[in-house]
């Protein structure tokens, strides 16, 4: 029997993940609340529900891929009814960056009505279409097991990693976006100061990305900034703050200082003020530029 899986949330990384989905062959039935992103699913392979329940209702697997906690709460245990539409015995996956205190509060509605819950986050963005996402999985082993080969779908199996307990998978995604903001701002303070010192930009960026300061930051999409202009406007920074607060929270609840990332916060507000929630993840780059009051770019194409 063909499981049948229902895609809420067909939004920049959701679109792909159901297109990877009905690629690999299950049946996907999909929703979202914008009709041109639920006529291009549909174009794709995916049937068309008319709301979040009807998604739910048919399905063995309900994927979410939604902004932020606000949404997640809304379709699943809200005005969406998506959980409550779901029948005994299937499993919802919610793949956003969310937190792991609505997590435990999904688990325990899921639990009444005979669902199983995971959590099941993403990294790796860019690598959506090609079915290279890394997934950090958050559940009891026999439900993860169960998602499996549909997670696979969208990330290579030694990528789709249990990492815990519910609310685990929430925890490692949120923990890897931290540091990943944190580089961000370490290397863009790096490199307007280098600049400014009379160091040009080519010089700075190869020593930084061949010593033992590289970071996949440095290495990936720091080179969108330095060769191409480009600040990573597929990722607002309205959603960049909503995880940075995520992740405070989560710092906060755990008991641990966590000041490196209060003031990797601050710099992400500066720049939020300063260029509004649609500018890009690597608007902190563009913030050291004004600092500094020059752009940071280099020479040569390659970056090295």
């Amino acid at each position: 029997m063909t499981t049948r899986v229902g895609f809420i949330g067909l939004g920049h990384m959701g679109a792909p993940m159901c297109a990877r989905i009905v690629g690999a062959g299950f049946s996907v039935t999909a929703f979202d609340l914008a009709p041109a992103a639920l006529a291009v699913a549909v174009l794709e392979g995916a049937q068309a529900a008319g709301s979040a329940a009807e998604c739910a209702q048919a399905a063995d697997v309900l994927i979410t891929m939604l902004p932020g906690p606000a949404q997640v709460e809304d379709v699943l245990l809200g005005s969406g009814g998506a959980l409550a539409a779901m029948h005994r015995g299937s499993l919802a996956v919610d793949m956003s960056t969310s937190s792991p205190a609505l997590g435990r509060r999904i688990v325990d509605a899921a639990a009444s009505h005979g669902v199983a819950f995971v959590d099941a986050p993403v990294a790796d963005a860019l690598k959506a279409r090609e079915g290279d996402l890394h997934i950090f999985a958050g559940g009891r082993a026999a439900d993860v097991a169960v998602a499996r080969p549909v997670l696979e779908a969208m990330g290579k199996p030694d990528r789709v990693v249990h990492v815990g307990p519910h609310g685990a998978g929430y925890t490692v995604k949120l923990l890897v976006n931290l540091q990943w903001f944190v580089h961000a701002a370490a290397a863009a303070e790096a490199l307007a100061v280098g600049t400014r010192a009379g160091i040009d930009a080519d010089t700075l960026y190869t020593a930084f990305a061949a010593g033992p300061a590289r970071s996949s930051f440095l290495e990936n999409e720091a080179l969108e900034v330095l060769r191409d202009g480009e600040y990573g406007e597929r990722f607002p920074l309205g959603l960049v703050t909503k995880d940075l607060g995520l992740a405070l929270d989560l710092a906060h609840d755990s008991g641990v200082p966590a000041e490196l990332s209060a003031v990797t916060q601050g710099l992400y507000h500066q720049a939020l003020d300063k260029y509004g929630s649609t500018a890009g993840e690597m608007a902190v780059v563009r913030l050291y530029e004004d600092f500094a009051g020059t752009p940071l770019r280099l020479l040569h194409a390659n970056g090295h």
